[in-house]
C-alpha cells in the first residue's frame, strides 16, 4: 500500500499549483467540430478576464494554500500544504494518515521529492522539465508564451457545461487538452501526462468550486482522476501575498 501511495503522490502533485481537476483519458479528437470556433487568443484572453484580469494576478507574489485530501479506494486521506513564490518556485507537503509525509519541491532551478519509500530523490529530464512547467506562477497569463503550439479543436461537454477544447504543446513534454467554459471562460478540467519514476502518467484534472482569493478566482476543489483511482483535496484556506520562506523550497540536510 505505500509503494503504491507513493507512485500516486510522485505522479498527481503537479496540477495543484498549476492553474489554480473515473476514467481513462479521453483523446482531444473526440471534440465535436463547430461551425464557428474562437480563436485561441479570445479563449485565453477570456479565461484570464473569467479569473480576475492580468493586473490582479500580476499583483499577487506569493501563495499559501491549505486543505484535506482524500482517496476513497485506498482509504487513504490527510492534510495537504502547499506554498508558491514568484517567479516558480512551489512546495507541496502532503500528510498521509498511517504512512507518512510526501514532498513535491521546485527551487526555481532544481525539482525534487521526499517520501517514507523512496527517501529524497532529484528529478531530472521529462520528469523535471513538466516539473518546471507547472511551478510558474503566473501560467494563467503566460500560456502562450509556455505553450508554443495551441490549437482551438471544438466543443465538448464537463458535466452539463459546454466547453471550448483546446490542444497546447508545450516546448518540452507532452501535448495537453484543456476545457474552458464558454460561457463563463473559467478552465474546468485538463488532460495531461506527467512523467515519474514508473513512467508516464495520464490524469485528468477537474477544477471546481472556483472562488475569489485576494482578487483571483481560484479553484477550492480539484478532482485528479487516472484510470485506477480518484484522489480529491479540497482548500479550506488560500491566501496571496503572505510571507513564504524560502527555506521552505530547500532540500533536506543530507544525514
Amino acid at each position: 500500500m505505500k509503494r503504491t501511495l507513493t507512485i500516486i503522490f510522485l505522479g498527481l502533485l503537479v496540477a495543484v499549483t498549476a492553474n489554480a481537476q473515473g476514467g481513462q483519458q479521453k483523446p482531444a479528437t473526440d471534440a465535436k467540430p463547430a461551425a464557428k470556433l474562437p480563436t485561441v487568443d479570445q479563449v485565453l484572453d477570456k479565461y484570464v478576464q473569467a479569473i480576475g484580469g492580468k493586473a490582479a494576478v500580476e499583483k499577487q507574489t506569493t501563495r499559501m494554500a491549505k486543505g484535506t485530501f482524500e482517496i476513497a479506494a485506498f482509504g487513504a486521506s490527510g492534510t495537504a500544504e502547499i506554498y508558491a513564490k514568484a517567479p516558480n518556485k512551489t512546495s507541496t507537503v502532503i500528510d498521509v494518515a498511517g504512512f507518512g509525509v510526501f514532498q513535491q519541491v521546485f527551487d526555481g532551478k532544481t525539482g525534487w521529492s521526499n517520501d517514507p519509500q523512496n527517501g529524497f530523490r532529484e528529478k531530472a529530464g521529462a520528469e523535471l522539465a513538466s516539473t518546471k512547467l507547472d511551478a510558474d506562477f503566473y501560467k494563467p497569463i503566460r500560456l502562450k508564451q509556455l505553450y508554443p503550439t495551441i490549437v482551438v479543436k471544438g466543443t465538448d461537454k464537463v458535466g452539463d457545461k459546454e466547453v471550448y477544447v483546446l490542444v497546447a504543446t508545450p516546448a518540452e513534454g507532452s501535448p495537453e487538452t484543456w476545457y474552458f467554459d464558454t460561457q463563463s471562460g473559467l478552465i474546468l478540467r485538463e488532460d495531461v501526462e506527467r512523467e515519474g519514476p514508473e513512467g508516464k502518467q495520464a490524469i485528468q484534472v477537474f477544477y471546481e468550486d472556483y472562488r475569489e482569493a485576494d482578487g483571483v478566482k481560484m479553484a477550492f476543489t480539484l478532482r485528479q482522476i487516472t484510470p485506477a483511482f480518484t484522489l480529491n483535496i479540497k482548500m479550506t484556506e488560500m491566501k496571496h501575498n503572505v510571507p513564504v520562506d524560502d527555506a521552505k523550497f530547500n532540500k533536506p540536510e543530507a544525514k
